[in-house]
């Protein structure tokens, strides 16, 4: 359905908006009901084909575009991350397979590109929408149920309407193995560069490191946990930081890979070698950590795959058919490379200390 959907009556045209307000319903709601939906309640439903009789409302025919989808619009916050690359990957062996073009945009969290994507998707008539770690305001949102475009959400800012699917990573389960993993070597002082604390997958990391300390007995030390972005500069600030310590940690666990390598490049900046002198766990499995030096151990989130689900998703959602669950989330692994290794005795403090190098 789209914003022209409109009834001709004696009083003028009507909108499926002017519908809903009538009934006093959302416009979703009237939609799931002129397409048959059974997730309305009954008396609702009554209401809102009253009203539909009422105005002589006409549902516009399908097009071929209206059951198979021609292009998807994938919007990012950002571009300048190596994840983003695998997700549109996914996103893109689904959508070729398909026979389907992508379009890929960038929205940088400012109003103005978001509407301004917003008018070049209302001129490109895209079928499907996928969004990742994104967040839209709530009048473009809306304006997308009324343009009846499908959306899906990869790894959701907060939590979205009920009636949107959500494609994401078992983030918490990631920090836990992170987490205890580092544990399971004899390290009891880590660190954490966490991610911005906005997106459900950074808190949901951060709670995962936090489980692991508090079910083997440890205290969390808030002044181990340090604030990042995902990106390589906040890992070496972050480092530097921990480094600054009069106890720094042993072993640091990074909330994405970029910042896992900033932290390292910080770390071999002050002479210290990993994993002899520190420790150091990555989230992505990015392709080139495989290559670092040393190669990084770190939580596996199936990007590529992520993006793959999302595109099935929302060419389901474009042919009228339902996901099979609104709310997916893909398993992680961890990966274990060279990276990591048991302490040593001595410590980073110590270290830093003989080289009169301390903080």
């Amino acid at each position: 359905m789209t914003a022209d959907d409109t009834a001709s009556a004696g009083r003028g045209k009507v909108t499926i908006t002017e519908i809903a307000r009538r009934a006093g319903v959302s416009v979703p709601t009237v939609s799931r009901v002129v397409n048959g939906r059974s997730d309305v309640s009954p008396r609702t439903r009554a209401r809102v084909e009253e009203l539909l009789r009422e105005h002589g409302y006409r549902k516009r025919p399908a097009t071929p575009s209206a059951t198979r989808a021609a292009l998807l619009d994938l919007v990012f916050n950002d571009l300048d991350s190596p994840w983003a690359v695998e997700i549109i990957r996914g996103v893109e062996e689904v959508a070729h397979a398909a026979g389907v073009g992508t379009v890929v945009s960038a929205i940088h969290g400012r109003s103005g590109d978001a509407r301004e994507w917003m008018r070049n998707l209302r001129a490109r008539a895209s079928d499907g929408v996928i969004l990742v770690t994104s967040a839209l305001e709530p009048t473009l949102h809306e304006q997308l149920r009324i343009l009846n475009v499908p959306l899906v959400i990869v790894d959701p800012m907060g939590s979205p309407a009920l009636d949107t699917p959500t494609i994401g990573a078992a983030n918490w389960s990631g920090g836990l193995a992170a987490t205890q993993h580092l544990l399971a070597l004899g390290h009891r002082r880590i660190g954490l560069i966490a991610g911005p604390p906005r997106l459900l997958c950074s808190r949901a990391r951060h709670d995962g490191y936090r489980a692991a300390l508090e079910a083997a007995g440890l205290s969390v030390d808030e002044s181990l946990v340090v604030p990042g972005d995902f990106h390589p500069e906040s890992g070496f600030t972050g480092c530097t930081a921990l480094l600054g310590l009069p106890e720094p940690p042993t072993a640091l666990f990074a909330a994405s890979d970029q910042m896992a390598l900033g932290a390292i490049e910080a770390l071999r900046r002050r002479g210290l070698r990993v994993p002899e002198d520190m420790s150091v766990v990555g989230f992505d499995d990015l392709p080139e950590v495989r290559w670092s030096a040393p190669p990084l151990t770190t939580v596996r989130q199936p990007l590529a795959d992520m993006g793959k689900l999302a595109a099935r998703t929302v060419l389901r959602l474009a042919r009228g058919e339902h996901p099979d669950s609104p709310r997916v989330e893909l398993g992680t692994e961890l990966v274990i490379r060279s990276s990591t290794a048991p302490p040593k005795g001595e410590g980073v403090s110590r270290i830093l200390e003989d080289r009169g190098d301390a903080p």
